[in-house]
């Protein structure tokens, strides 16, 4: 295993860490490191509420500050919004509202193997 690989490991488990934490809904882990350059990981959670989304992504964001690993970025993470997306480099972290991941189904999008967490 590569040590970048390792890392992207590392980044996984601390944002699956914090979404758990904020009692995140329906966590999948796709793997897409073999279709795209972009990301080994993407994370796809639900809150039960927008207000819930918000408190979700924050907390992957300060939770992955908090042990040194600085995100690239963010988005969405104002109030009313019913989808955040934080990203982690070689994770890219999902937390929508229910309906938003009905609606764009992004685990059809990718149609791959998950892994429910």
């Amino acid at each position: 295993m590569s040590e970048n690989q390792m890392q992207a490991d590392e980044i996984l488990s601390h944002a699956v860490e914090a979404l758990e934490d904020v009692k995140g809904d329906k966590i999948t882990v796709l793997e897409v490191g073999e279709l795209t350059d972009m990301m080994d990981y993407m994370v796809i959670c639900t809150g039960t509420s927008k207000r819930h989304v918000q408190s979700l992504g924050q907390n992957v964001v300060e939770h992955l500050k908090s042990n040194g690993l600085q995100p690239l970025g963010s988005e969405g993470r104002e109030m009313g919004s019913e989808w955040v997306l934080v990203d982690l480099h070689d994770v890219v972290v999902h937390v929508m509202t229910e309906e938003a991941r009905s609606f764009y189904d992004l685990e059809k999008l990718w149609d791959i193997k998950t892994r429910e967490q």
